[in-house]
């Protein structure tokens, strides 16, 4: 069985002294759950491990009998130590409250019970933590699997992994290219839009969302307007309403919208942003076209290649606590810009012929960036590029 590297992270946390609760992160089937699965096997300490997403109408009660059952099995063993695991914590309504509540009072009490909460609607979560829990938890986030790990796990290569994404569920299925796109619309995103977005939030036009996250993904890797967007989308509304169900649909772990590079200027949301999806996967599933054609397409592949690039880049981004952006002057752009700790680097991404970097040159002159890197042709190749952290450019 694989194991993500996070696995020792999380399980370094846990076996040091009783601080703050553990809360894991992260899109759906990303493997949160079998981490921990795999992690209470290398435990010594005794553990209770609990769905909400096993129970109907899981409520405060429930939270509140399991973690009484987490003491009583405590006191039983006589031990020194215990771990409480929740998965879906968000489907409880109002959890954050009850968690603070019975955290304080082992607290309070003396009784070293250690929580570990999963959750895989970011946007919830963290509303939970600032609303109730400030001071008393560290987040710990599980993005989509790199290319180093769909290799590994599934041997892949690289081409494979640019057009299929990192799902692990559906690695099984690229044989049939038709039921893997099934899968990935049906049991994927799906259930992503309407189990973490549709139901835990008010959504006035779920059509549109919908709409917009099929408009996104076939965009991944592209700018485009909201104003053009609205132009697309019938019953658009207002770029109010569109810029929130990007943040609705990039906190579920499917489609961002990345905001124009300022330099040193204040930020202000970009009118134009550039679409990115969180796993190729999603823009593959979107597209009519199939793999063995798209290989084939120098321009539909180059725009595969630039969102896997992308793809890469935000989801370490959430991990390593680093800024991705884009820039573009008229009509001179560099396709991303990363940011951390006020060093700046440009990434150019060249998969075919015509490449001009006129660019990188303005953004040079304009901004003054600690490295310029091209990936792809004449530059580092792509397969490299997905294989290391892009933490370490910096």
């Amino acid at each position: 069985m694989f194991e993500r590297s996070y696995i020792e992270g999380l399980k370094k946390r846990i076996e040091e002294p009783r601080r703050f609760i553990q809360v894991v992160l992260g899109p759906r089937q990303v493997g949160k759950t079998m981490m921990i699965t795999q992690l209470l096997q290398k435990i010594t300490v005794g553990y209770l491990y609990e769905s909400a997403d096993a129970i109907s109408n899981a409520n405060n009660t429930w939270l509140q009998q399991i973690w009484e059952s987490a003491r009583l099995k405590m006191k039983a063993a006589s031990s020194m130590e215990f771990l409480l695991v929740v998965d879906e914590i968000q489907k409880i309504e109002n959890w954050s409250e009850l968690v603070k509540q019975q955290w304080d009072k082992d607290t309070y009490e003396n009784i070293n019970i250690k929580v570990v909460l999963l959750g895989s609607s970011r946007l919830l979560i963290q509303k939970g933590l600032t609303e109730s829990l400030a001071g008393r938890f560290e987040t710990f986030y599980m993005g989509h699997w790199s290319y180093p790990e769909m290799r590994a796990a599934f041997d892949w290569n690289v081409d494979q992994y640019i057009y299929f994404g990192g799902y692990p569920g559906s690695a099984a299925l690229i044989g049939d290219v038709d039921r893997w796109k099934n899968y990935v619309k049906d049991s994927l995103i799906e259930t992503v839009i309407s189990k973490d977005i549709l139901m835990l939030t008010r959504v006035l036009k779920p059509a549109l969302l919908k709409r917009l996250f099929e408009l996104g993904s076939l965009y991944s890797g592209q700018i485009l307007s909201y104003t053009k967007l609205i132009g697309e989308l019938q019953d658009a509304g207002n770029t109010t309403t569109l810029s929130h169900y990007l943040d609705l649909l990039s906190e579920s772990g499917l489609l961002t919208g990345l905001e124009k590079y300022a330099g040193n200027v204040i930020r202000k949301r970009s009118s134009s942003p550039k679409f990115q999806v969180y796993n190729n996967a999603l823009f593959s599933a979107m597209d009519h076209i199939k793999y063995a054609d798209v290989v084939v397409n120098p321009a539909k592949w180059g725009r595969l290649v630039e969102s896997s690039i992308g793809t890469h880049l935000i989801n370490n981004a959430l991990t390593e606590r680093f800024n991705v952006y884009y820039w573009r002057e008229g009509n001179q752009e560099v396709d991303f810009v990363l940011e951390k700790n006020g060093r700046t680097i440009a990434l150019e991404i060249k998969s075919g012929r015509g490449y001009m970097p006129v660019g990188m040159k303005l953004f040079d002159q304009k901004f003054h960036p600690d490295k310029l890197l091209l990936v792809g042709i004449g530059g580092l190749p792509v397969e490299d590029f997905l294989n290391i952290n892009p933490v370490e450019l910096f």
